[in-house]
């Protein structure tokens, strides 16, 4: 695909409700009040588990696991996506896909790769302006504080658990400058042994992402030039934004 017309399919297909997910990387500036609640918000520390979650993970340097990933429009699966996860203290990950095809998704703390073997090209735009949903995961090494991506959490008891013993919560995330009217929030899920098990990430017009991770890893032995990108010779660097979309890959 030319590059040109590559980067125009980019920009036509960035997820709206993106900024709903920047808390996780960035905590951003509150919303302006609203109408109070019935009753007072809760916060992370009310939740045992929670803080388990919090303190598991903030004490990782390195971190590995198995990643199943779901897009959605208006309840019809469009796409699955599976590989293996490495995010590494601070705030650097890489996505390796495996199924249905072979792609890369790094943050090496400066720029966000996107890497498509069977295309020869590879996107890149610094961190700060990734508008790709995967980006804020990197919260996972980071200051894990869900007080500051969450105004408040909420036990969701009506909606099912991936696994019977889990627990789901929703956070009402804080609001972005550019979306401070709309309320953003997604769901999270944990098993009892604190361990984040799914992200469900509800967009504008129906679209709905989800990561389930399966066989979490704490400080295995990963070698920091593994979250480094070194594009294979005859591949085409594009700057510009990165197929956030699953629909870009097919």
């Amino acid at each position: 695909m030319p590059a040109a017309c590559y980067t125009f399919l980019m920009r036509s297909i960035l997820p709206l409700g993106f900024y709903a997910v920047l808390g996780f990387l960035v905590a951003a500036p509150p919303s302006p009040p609203q109408s109070a609640p019935s009753s007072p918000p809760h916060t992370p520390t009310e939740f045992p588990l929670l803080r388990q979650f919090e303190d598991k993970y903030r004490h990782a340097t390195r971190l590995q696991a198995n990643f199943l990933e779901r897009y959605s429009e208006n309840g019809r699966l469009i796409r699955t996506e599976a590989g293996r996860a490495y995010f590494l203290h601070p705030g650097k990950m890489r996505w390796d896909y495996e199924s249905p095809e072979k792609n890369i998704f790094l943050v090496d703390g400066k720029y966000a790769w996107f890497y498509s073997p069977a295309d020869h090209i590879a996107t890149r735009i610094p961190t700060k302006k990734s508008e790709d949903w995967r980006t804020p995961l990197a919260f996972l090494t980071s200051d894990m504080k869900l007080a500051r991506i969450c105004s408040q959490i909420d036990a969701a008891h009506t909606l099912p658990a991936g696994q019977p013993d889990n627990s789901v919560f929703r956070c009402l995330l804080r609001g972005s400058p550019d979306e401070a009217t709309l309320p953003r929030h997604l769901l999270f899920e944990v098993s009892l042994q604190g361990d984040l098990s799914r992200i469900v990430i509800p967009q504008e017009g129906g679209i709905e992402l989800e990561f389930s991770f399966k066989d979490w890893q704490w400080n295995p032995p990963l070698s920091k030039d593994w979250f480094l990108f070194t594009p294979p010779a005859g591949v085409v660097i594009v700057d510009g934004l990165l197929p956030s979309s699953p629909t870009a890959r097919q």
